[in-house]
């Protein structure tokens, strides 16, 4: 796992700009011995922003870049000049990452769609200079507003795939098999559990040029609600598909009894998976008769699609393309029209920290010395105000 290049959880520092200073500049110049004030007003600091981008599919581009900082804002300066804004700074994300408060585990926002842009932190207000403040008893004021401070945060960004199909099953369900046989995806296939070791997306081409995404999940196993197996890691990735596959073995004990344990699963980590549109694939079935299959038939779950299929001979592979397709172009299966709906609850802060430790990504990773920061860079905020005479109004 630590050499994957599948990465869906990053915890990163964000720093948002602070904002320049107002100048406190009086005017000056031959001829004019009543400039008066005329120092221009700070520049706002840079913003950190969220952009969501179709290009990326997981969070590698930001596993090592753990501090991200925007620009500050340039102070004014005479004959009322304005400062520079700060930069802002971009994080592109996959579409489907969530942030979190690395801190309190609560929920920021969600970025679903391409293009999609949130800001994140605040860039500092720029101060104002002393020429907003002149009035007809305070004609040369020598005070001018400082800028306002940075924000700064720890946060988690975690990535839940957005996929039209997920593929839901115990280990050795066939799941790999299927998306390479129904796609140009190449997941790792063997005769052992938990050969999924991560997500594996592919485009499923069907008829008239259409297509739609299935996801690969890593086998889930009794009890992954409650951390067993891979545990709650990739089940949060369930959550954004549209639809939801289920495979069992032709060859198991019971079939109804596994639907059962893996919605059973499903619901325990999340209730609203259970308002997903549901269909059921039993798999590897080049190894059942006609006889066999009739038998199966009654005792299938109730009012869900079901097909019978094989991976290695093709058998009821179209038939499944085309329950997906019908189950997919119904208005309540589309993407666009549930992503709204998902429910993200606060992260457990103590279970957070056990995660995060696990994955290799200890708070010490994340201090810097300031002290060796540029000075300007960490300017004191605070502005000294000037007395002004009264001879002066």
């Amino acid at each position: 796992m630590a050499e994957s290049n599948f990465v869906d959880y990053v915890k990163i520092y964000c720093r948002s700009g602070k904002g320049g200073r107002g100048s406190t500049h009086m005017r000056r110049e031959k001829y004019i011995p009543n400039g008066g004030p005329d120092g221009g007003d700070g520049g706002r600091g840079g913003n950190i922003i969220l952009r969501g981008n179709r290009n990326y599919w997981t969070l590698l581009h930001l596993k090592y870049e753990r501090h991200v900082f925007a620009g500050h804002g340039g102070n004014g300066s005479k004959a009322k000049s304005f400062g520079k804004d700060g930069e802002d700074k971009s994080i592109d994300v996959p579409c489907g990452t969530v942030v979190y408060n690395a801190e309190t585990g609560e929920y920021l926002c969600d970025i679903t769609e391409d293009g999609q842009e949130v800001v994140l932190l605040k860039g500092g207000r720029g101060g104002q200079g002393n020429w907003h403040f002149r009035t007809a008893t305070r004609q040369a004021p020598r005070f001018a507003q400082p800028g306002e401070p940075m924000q700064e945060l720890m946060v988690i960004l975690e990535l839940k795939l957005l996929a039209d199909v997920g593929l839901v099953g115990f280990p050795n369900a066939g799941k790999s098999t299927l998306l390479s046989t129904v796609s140009a995806a190449r997941p790792k296939i063997a005769n052992y559990p938990f050969t999924t070791l991560e997500p594996n997306l592919g485009i499923v081409s069907y008829r008239d040029g259409k297509s739609f995404v299935m996801a690969d999940i890593p086998g889930i196993i009794e009890g992954a609600s409650e951390g067993k197996g891979l545990g709650l890691r990739f089940l949060r990735h369930i959550e954004r598909n549209s639809l939801l596959l289920f495979m069992v073995p032709g060859d198991a004990d019971d079939i109804r009894k596994e639907y059962d344990i893996l919605l059973n699963e499903l619901a325990t980590f999340n209730p609203e998976m259970l308002d997903k549109q549901r269909v059921l694939a039993i798999t590897k079935c080049d190894m059942l008769d006609e006889e066999l299959i009739s038998m199966l038939e009654p005792t299938l779950p109730e009012g869900i699609p079901h097909v019978f299929i094989s991976s290695i001979t093709g058998m009821g592979i179209q038939k499944l393309k085309d329950i997906l397709w019908a189950e997919l172009s119904k208005d309540s299966n589309r993407i666009e029209g549930t992503k709204e709906s998902i429910v993200h609850k606060p992260k457990n802060i103590a279970a957070l920290k056990a995660e995060l430790s696990e994955m290799g990504m200890d708070d010490e990773e994340y201090i810097f010395d300031e002290e060796k920061e540029d000075e300007e860079y960490f300017d004191d905020f605070e502005y000294e105000y000037e007395d002004f005479d009264e001879e002066d109004q």
